[in-house]
């Protein structure tokens, strides 16, 4: 509030200075606009000025005439003598003494001006930190008192190992002399690692919520500005300020952005980021064994991090904050349907088994998007249906039902999608085909979504290759029914192509080529190494040819498959003709033989809950965990 204050009243200080500074520039004596000083001594002469008043350089004459006029004289000594001899009356007046501080603004003004400027644009640069034009070097870190944390251990879950590898810091900050009694010495840094949106935030902030200590909270990109020196004064103050509020936590996200490799950037040793992850090396370094500071830190990329960051004494901590398992998302959305009305239906670990590979973040974007599709219906509270549709929402994309879509192109879909669920049911290490539909979703023009049974740890051989020729399907389908080709297929063709050549080059799959890597995979992973090839002509054309081999098997072995059971293939196009999109068990039935029971009826809004979209471009997307086969 202070600051603000101030900052207001600087800005109309300046801007006085500036009007006055202008109006004193018009202050000036007015000279009659004519009437020059020889032609003034002349009509003096000649008995036409009457009176002359003399205040300092300044005359203000009065003609005969009645009417008055200033001039200024131009130093005349002798005028005084020769407007008496010429009878005018002449009267003397004081000249005015200035004001000393009008004076003093009136020639320090413009220096004062430029220099309040300055100091406005440094602090706007600096974003208005505390301290005014001087804050360059304070830290930015917000503080969240123990009092007004209230998060802790029971509001993060699908992470049991990593809050039982933290459970003993709370320990520690909570008894620091049970440690200390047997010798022992707590981790001054932790380092928390894992996929984006897996709660690693969350999981730091209730350490502090369940030890009572205060959380400071800084990005790793807060401590860069454009001054080199700057990051490093704000590492040394954030460390001051926690020392004084030990025990506490220090958590710093986004580490990454000061703290990758030195030495690999464009700008040598001295540049802004290697200043200030350099400082930060010193502080950890610096910390007593019983100044009761632990540093957290987060990032995504463990890899780029600087080798002194993770060495004992620093960083020495590493947890795992992954994706969380079937049982994790369960305990996620659980914590997310207390803030949400929801119906008896509702089941946790239904939805938790339908959404394999989402983070803790996708399960509360899930759990927001059923609820808005229930506002938009008009109900009170949130069913089933709606979280079955926002998870289509999120694995597929919105439907575009405005799209105007020719009947042949909706044909030719329905073929594609047929082809891909078809194989994919006849395949023995294929996932379950959960729905099919040739509703345009996102820049898909259909899709047909695999829901996995149980999450997956490992890929196998003969699961790779049931899924390459899975991605096949489409094209298969179109040449064997409809005699013709399009470029619905692909991003099938460039998924199926490096699927085939990891397994050669990576996975060490291939009978020809042997359990040797063919690819160099360290030369793209960080900015400033140099790449190199990792295999000879020769031996890339045996990888090419054997890539071919893979791909034309799994390709013929589609075909055939769909020439085996063209009818399953009719039966499914004329149902995703006639219904749109059809679920797993219509496709079980079809593949038994018998005729598709009826789609469930989904309540729609006044909208149709879906915004209004383009024309089928014809662009196919591949979600996050891979559970689609777009057309």
């Amino acid at each position: 509030m202070n600051n603000n204050l101030f900052s207001k009243a600087a800005v109309w200080l300046v801007i006085a200075l500036v009007l006055f500074t202008v109006f004193k520039q018009f202050d000036k004596p007015r000279v009659q606009e004519g009437v020059s000083y020889s032609q003034f001594m002349d009509d003096a002469k000649n008995g036409k000025i009457k009176q002359v008043i003399v205040q300092g350089r300044n005359l203000t004459v009065s003609p005969a005439d009645g009417t008055k006029y200033t001039l200024v004289s131009p130093g005349d000594i002798w005028m005084i003598g020769d407007l008496m001899k010429d009878g005018v009356s002449v009267t003397a007046k004081a000249e005015d003494e200035p004001n000393a501080l009008v004076s003093a603004l009136y020639y320090l003004g413009p220096t004062i001006l430029i220099i309040g400027f300055w100091f406005y644009m440094m602090r706007q640069m600096q974003g208005g930190g505390k301290g005014g034009a001087f804050s360059f070097g304070k830290s930015r870190a917000r503080l969240i008192d123990e009092n007004n944390n209230a998060i802790n251990f029971t509001d993060v879950a699908g992470c049991d190992e990593a809050k039982e590898e933290v459970s003993e810091l709370v320990d520690f900050l909570r008894d620091p002399q049970k440690f200390q009694k047997l010798g022992g010495r707590i981790p001054r840094g932790v380092l928390l690692v894992g996929p984006p949106g897996t709660g690693k935030t969350l999981l730091a902030r209730a350490i502090a919520g369940e030890a009572k200590v205060p959380f400071f909270s800084i990005s790793g990109s807060d401590f860069v500005e454009m001054f080199v020196g700057v990051g490093a004064a704000r590492v040394r103050d954030m460390f001051e300020q926690a020392k004084k509020h030990a025990p506490c936590i220090v958590f710093i996200d986004e580490i990454d952005a000061v703290g990758r490799h030195r030495g690999a950037g464009m700008g040598g040793g001295n540049d802004e980021r290697e200043q200030t992850l350099n400082q930060m090396l010193v502080e950890m370094d610096g910390f007593e064994a019983n100044s009761g500071v632990i540093v957290i830190a987060a990032t995504n990329r463990s890899d780029v991090l600087d080798k002194a960051l993770l060495r004992p004494g620093r960083f020495d901590r590493q947890v795992f904050v992954g994706l969380p398992d079937i049982r994790g998302r369960e305990q996620i959305l659980k914590v997310h349907l207390r803030k949400v009305p929801v119906s008896n239906d509702v089941d946790a670990s239904v939805i938790g088994r339908g959404t394999p590979g989402f983070s803790g973040a996708d399960l509360a974007n899930l759990v927001n998007e059923a609820a808005l599709f229930a506002a938009r219906r008009g109900k009170r509270i949130v069913e089933m249906q709606d979280f079955e549709d926002a998870k289509d929402k999120i694995y597929m994309g919105p439907e575009r039902r405005s799209a105007v879509i020719r009947e042949e192109e909706r044909r030719m879909t329905a073929y594609h999608e047929s082809g891909h669920a078809v194989v994919g049911k006849l395949l023995p290490l294929s996932d379950p085909v959960h729905k099919v539909t040739i509703m345009p979703r996102g820049f898909a023009g259909g899709l047909t979504w695999y829901l996995p049974e149980h999450d997956k740890n490992y890929a196998y051989k003969d699961g790779i290759l049931n899924e390459i020729a899975i991605l096949f399907g489409g094209r298969a389908s179109e040449e064997v029914f409809l005699n013709a080709i399009s470029t619905g297929a692909s991003n099938d063709f460039e998924r199926a192509t490096k699927l085939a050549r990891d397994m050669v080059t990576r996975y060490g799959m291939s009978d020809v080529l042997g359990t040797m890597v063919y690819v160099d995979t360290e030369s793209d992973q960080s900015f400033g190494r140099m790449s190199s090839r990792a295999v000879s002509e020769g031996t890339q054309q045996k990888v090419d040819a054997e890539i071919r081999r893979i791909l034309d098997e799994q390709y013929t072995l589609a075909r055939k498959l769909l020439q085996d059971n063209r009818d399953k293939v009719e039966a499914m196009t004329k149902a995703l003709l006639e219904w749109e999109t059809i679920d797993a068990d219509q496709v079980n039935d079809i593949m038994a033989g018998l005729p598709p029971r009826p789609p469930k009826s989904t309540p729609r809004g006044p909208s149709g809950d879906t915004p209004p979209g383009g024309g089928n471009t014809g662009v196919e997307v591949k979600p996050a965990n891979g559970t689609t086969q777009p057309a």
